[in-house]
């Protein structure tokens, strides 16, 4: 494991915190570091190296890009666990699967663009038939009642914070797309950056700054900075709490939430027949017991008893999502064409 020094800490502080959309932004980060440009590429590289920081890239908000994005709950047969969810992992827009303890026993979590040709509800359709699970339920966020992650860091393996934006979408133009895989790349360790990576698609540094700081305006991008590994996280357990609230006090149960350290989000989802949770809590403990009593405590304060406690037992898929992949695109198209061989056969 790498020791860092006081000066590594400070510019892991400072690529986290952002990098600046400047032509030369290890320049601008080293005079505020009293460290030469030459120093933070150094640095940076040895951080990377050592997988202290993991990439530099923009993190974008995908639904107000036009991305649909759900959390999926299935059935799956205890036996047919690990093919079926080698079929769902299969879909790019698949980040998250996970095995948990529960009756539905897989869940994961699935972002379609605007531009999907199937739509949400039939690629989960294709994706369930495949798998063979018995039973999928789509669970989208209704209302995001709460939600306090650190930016920047690595989210906890529950962490549906893919989807939890309710920025109104605003689907971008054909160059807009262009610039949007630019910027999901590792930003090069170069001393003009910018320019490197827009001269891939025979544009500028100054075009790409330049949406860059557009996608930042809207909102649609929360910004550029270096995504660390947590070495040491402050918990152990993370547990998926659902709960039974009245429709009228989802609001109110999730104000409360705030008062709750422990508890990074709160979600309101649909229910079903089989599925009468309709309040996810994310809630964080260095045990399951801890994360137990935090429930505990919760449904003392707020008198709400029904609930379960869905804890991962196996993490089976976790990827950052790529916006607007050709990856996607490809795998609607021969998926289109399977379904049209079916119906005439």
């Amino acid at each position: 494991m790498l020791e860092m020094d006081a000066r590594d800490r400070d510019l892991v502080n400072a690529l986290q915190s952002e990098v600046p959309l400047a032509s030369t932004p290890y320049a601008l980060i080293g005079q505020s570091l009293d460290m030469s440009e030459k120093e933070v590429i150094k640095r940076t590289e040895r951080l990377k190296r050592e997988g202290v920081v993991r990439r530099i890239s923009a993190g974008f908000i995908p639904r107000s890009l036009g991305y649909q994005s759900c959390l999926v709950a299935a059935k799956v047969d205890a036996d047919d666990v690990e093919r079926s969810a080698a079929i769902i992992n299969l879909h790019p827009g698949v980040t998250q699967n996970y095995l948990r303890n529960h009756d539905f026993n897989l869940w994961f979590t699935i972002s379609i663009p605007p531009d999907s040709k199937l739509g949400l509800e039939n690629t989960v359709e294709i994706l369930g038939r495949e798998a063979q699970c018995r039973t999928l339920r789509l669970l989208p966020t209704l209302k995001l009642l709460k939600s306090s992650s650190a930016e920047g860091v690595d989210q906890p393996p529950n962490d549906l914070g893919s989807e939890e934006s309710q920025e109104e979408p605003a689907t971008p133009d054909k160059r807009e797309v262009e610039f949007i895989r630019l910027l999901q790349r590792d930003l090069p360790l170069q001393p003009r950056p910018f320019d490197t990576l827009a001269s891939t698609i025979g544009a500028s540094g100054d075009e790409l700054m330049e949406a860059a700081r557009s996608f930042l305006k809207s909102g649609r991008m929360r910004k550029l900075s270096a995504l660390v590994d947590n070495r040491k996280p402050s918990f152990s357990a993370t547990t998926m709490g659902v709960w039974v609230v009245p429709p009228d006090r989802t609001d109110d149960f999730g104000a409360r939430m705030a008062g709750f350290k422990a508890v990074s989000h709160c979600y309101l989802r649909p229910t079903y027949p089989d599925w009468p949770y309709n309040v996810f809590t994310t809630v964080h403990g260095r045990s399951v017991d801890e994360c137990d009593a935090v429930l505990e405590e919760i449904a003392q304060e707020t008198g709400y008893q029904e609930r379960s406690a869905l804890y991962p037992t196996r993490e089976l898929k976790r990827v950052r999502l790529a916006l607007f992949s050709p990856e996607i695109e490809t795998w609607e198209q021969t998926h289109t064409q399977q379904g049209s061989e079916s119906a005439v056969s």
